[in-house]
C-alpha cells in the first residue's frame, strides 16, 4: 500500500492536492473494514483496478513470494488512459477528484480594471502637455565624428548633443581593444560577478578607477543609475536610523536611490551652504548622515560647493557622496573630476561615482571608497549582486579611454576650446544660455512645445541635432536645448550652429537674453574666451582655427602653446 501511495503522490491528481494532514486523517478512518483513504482509492475506477490487483497479489498461495504490485502508470495504461503525465488533462475521474479537494472560490462580478485605457490615457496627457518623448533615430558614425546619419543612411546631420563629451567612443585605442578583447572572450560575460562574470578586465578597470581618484577600492555597475540607486539604498537601509541630506537638483538615480532606502530624507536648496548647515545642526549628531550631491550639475552646467560640503559633512559628523558623472574624464589633471582640481579633495570625499558612458565614450557606471565601503555595497547591494556583469571587451575599452585620459591633455583641450568658441558665438546674437563655468550650455526656451519646435526645426531644415529638454527633466518654464560641444566641431560648424538658432529664434520670436536678465534668470557668457582658454591650463597661438583640433580618426593637431 506504501508503495501504491508513493506512486499516487507523483500521478493522481487528488493525491498531490491533499495535504499530509488530511491524508494521514484519511489512514487513520476506519470504514467497513477500511480506511478511509482506501475507500476513496475504491470509488475511482482507475484505482480500485490497482487496489483489487495489489489484494490478489497477497491472497494468491502459488506465487507469494514473486507477486509484484502493479505500477500505476500500467494501472491506467490498462484502464484505457494512455498518457499520465499530463495529470487532470489526461485522466477522466481526476477533475472531479480535485475539485472535491479544494474550495469554491468565491468569484466577484463586476468589470475589470481597464489596463490598455489606462495607457492610453496617460499617454495622451503627456502628448497634450507636450512632455511626450519621441526618440529620434541618430546613428553615429565612428569615422565622421562628430556626424552621424538619420534613418537614411545616405544623409548626414551634425549632433551637438552628444554625451560622449571627447569623442572617446571612436578612439582608435578604445575600438583596437574592444575588438582585441572580443576575439579573445566573445561577447558576453557569462552571468553576474557571482556566478561566471568576474573575470581580469573587471579588476584591472576597478584597479585604475580607485588609483583615479585616490581610493583604496572601485566597483564597477551596469551604469551609474543603478550605481547610484544600489549604492545610497543600501547604505540608507543598513546604517540605523539613517538620515541622507540631498540637493534638491540631484539626478534622478540619487533620488531613486534614497527613496529605495526608505531613510529619512531631508532635502536641502540647491548649492545652499546656509541651509545645509541649518538642517545638519537640526539632526541629533548621533545619527548617521550622507550628503548627496553632483560636481557638474547636468542640466544646469552648474558647478556643487565640494570643498565647503566636505568642511559641513566633518563638522556634523556625515560622509558625502558626490557624483562626478558630468566631470570623470573631463576635469582634473587626470580626468578625476572636479574634486581632482583641489588638491587633497579628493581624498575628502567619502564616496565617488561616476560613468563610464560620457567622456569614457563607453558604457557602466562605479563607486570609488574605501576597501570596507566597497565590499560593504558588493556583498549587499541587490544591483550589483544580481546584475549580469559587463562583458570583457567593454571593461577593456573603457580600462584603454581612463588610462589614456589619464595622461592625454588634447582632447579636454580641444573640447574646452569648441566650448569657449560656441558660448561666444551664440551670445554674440543674445541666446540665452544659462550662465556657468562648464561644458554644458543650456540654451533657455521656457516652453515644451517650442523647444520641440526648434530641436524639430533644426534637424528638419538645418541637418543639426540637438535634443529639447522638458519637464520633468527641468521644472515646467524651464525648458530648453542642451548643447555640448565636442572636440571635433570645428569653427565652421559652430557658425552653421549660430545661422541655425538665430534663424529660428528669430522666425518664432523666442526670448533672448534681454527678457531672460528681465526674469532674473542668470544667463550670458559665464567665463570670457581667454579666461576659459587660460583657467584649465592652455593657451591657443591667437590664430582662428578652421579646422577642429581633433580631426574625425580622432587624431590630434599640434597647438602651439605656452606655460
Amino acid at each position: 500500500m506504501e508503495n501504491m501511495l508513493n506512486q499516487a503522490k507523483q500521478m493522481c491528481p487528488f493525491i498531490k492536492s491533499s495535504s499530509a494532514a488530511s491524508l494521514r486523517q484519511m489512514s487513520s478512518g476506519r470504514k467497513n473494514g477500511r480506511s478511509l483513504l482506501t475507500s476513496a482509492g475504491y470509488s475511482c475506477p482507475v484505482m480500485r483496478k490497482a487496489l483489487i490487483k495489489q489484494s490478489r497479489a497477497y491472497v494468491v498461495p502459488t506465487k507469494p513470494v514473486y507477486a509484484r504490485m502493479p505500477t500505476l502508470e500500467q494501472v491506467h495504461l490498462d484502464a484505457g488512459v494512455l498518457d499520465t503525465s499530463k495529470g487532470s488533462e489526461a485522466c477522466p475521474h481526476a477533475q472531479k477528484a480535485m475539485s472535491a479537494s479544494r474550495p469554491k472560490a468565491n468569484v466577484p462580478s463586476g468589470p475589470v480594471f481597464p489596463y490598455e485605457s489606462f495607457y492610453h490615457d496617460i499617454l495622451e496627457k503627456k502628448k497634450a502637455d507636450k512632455s511626450y518623448r519621441i526618440f529620434n533615430n541618430v546613428n553615429r558614425l565612428a569615422k565622421e565624428f562628430p556626424l552621424a546619419h538619420p534613418k537614411d543612411s545616405t544623409k548626414r546631420i551634425n549632433v551637438w548633443c552628444s554625451n560622449d563629451y571627447l569623442g572617446m567612443g571612436k578612439h582608435k585605442d578604445v575600438t583596437k581593444a574592444m575588438h582585441n578583447s572580443i576575439d579573445t572572450y566573445g561577447a558576453g560575460a557569462g552571468g553576474t560577478r557571482n556566478i561566471a562574470g568576474h573575470n581580469q578586465s573587471a579588476e584591472r578597470l576597478e584597479a585604475s578607477l580607485a588609483h583615479l581618484h585616490h581610493k583604496e577600492a572601485a566597483l564597477v555597475f551596469s551604469s551609474c543609475f543603478v550605481a547610484n540607486d544600489a549604492c545610497l539604498s543600501t547604505l540608507g537601509q543598513k546604517l540605523p536610523n539613517c538620515v541622507i541630506f540631498s540637493d534638491e537638483s540631484n539626478h534622478a538615480s540619487m533620488i531613486q536611490g534614497i527613496r529605495n532606502s526608505r531613510a529619512e530624507k531631508i532635502i536641502f536648496k540647491h548649492n545652499n551652504l546656509v541651509d545645509l548647515e541649518r538642517k545638519l545642526a537640526s539632526v541629533d549628531p548621533a545619527r548617521p548622515k550622507i550628503i548627496a550631491f553632483e560636481s557638474v550639475y547636468s542640466m544646469h552646467g552648474d558647478v556643487g560647493p565640494i570643498s565647503q560640503i566636505c568642511d559641513l559633512a566633518e563638522k556634523y559628523g556625515a560622509i558625502t557622496f558626490l557624483d562626478e558623472v558630468h566631470a570623470v574624464g573631463m576635469y582634473g589633471k587626470h580626468g578625476g573630476g572636479v574634486a581632482e582640481e583641489t588638491v587633497g579633495l579628493m581624498e575628502r570625499v567619502d564616496i565617488i561615482t561616476g560613468t563610464l558612458a560620457k567622456a569614457y565614450g563607453c558604457v557602466g557606471g562605479y563607486i570609488a571608497a574605501s576597501a570596507k565601503c566597497v565590499d560593504t555595497i558588493r556583498s549587499l547591494a541587490a544591483g550589483f549582486i544580481f546584475t549580469t556583469s559587463l562583458p570583457p571587451h567593454l571593461m577593456t575599452g573603457a580600462l584603454t579611454a581612463v588610462e589614456h585620459l589619464k595622461y592625454s591633455q588634447y582632447e579636454r583641450a580641444a573640447q574646452r576650446l569648441a566650448v569657449s568658441r560656441t558660448k561666444a558665438a551664440l551670445t554674440s546674437i543674445g541666446i540665452p544660455i544659462l550662465a556657468n563655468n562648464t561644458h554644458i550650455l543650456p540654451v533657455m526656451v521656457g516652453s515644451a512645445e517650442k523647444a520641440k519646435l526648434a530641436s524639430d526645426e533644426l534637424m528638419q531644415k538645418h541637418n543639426i541635432y540637438v535634443q529639447s529638454i522638458n519637464y520633468p527633466t527641468v521644472p515646467v518654464g524651464t525648458e530648453r536645448l542642451r548643447i555640448t560641444p565636442g572636440p571635433a566641431h570645428s569653427p565652421i560648424m559652430i557658425e552653421q550652429l549660430k545661422n541655425a538658432i538665430d534663424s529660428i529664434w528669430t522666425e518664432h520670436n523666442l526670448p533672448r537674453i534681454d527678457a531672460w536678465a528681465a526674469r532674473g534668470v542668470d544667463v550670458g557668457l559665464g567665463i570670457k574666451i581667454d579666461d576659459a582658454q587660460s583657467e584649465r591650463g592652455y593657451v591657443t597661438n591667437g590664430a582662428e582655427q578652421s579646422a577642429p583640433l581633433i580631426d574625425a580618426s580622432h587624431q590630434p593637431r599640434q597647438i602651439a602653446a605656452s606655460a
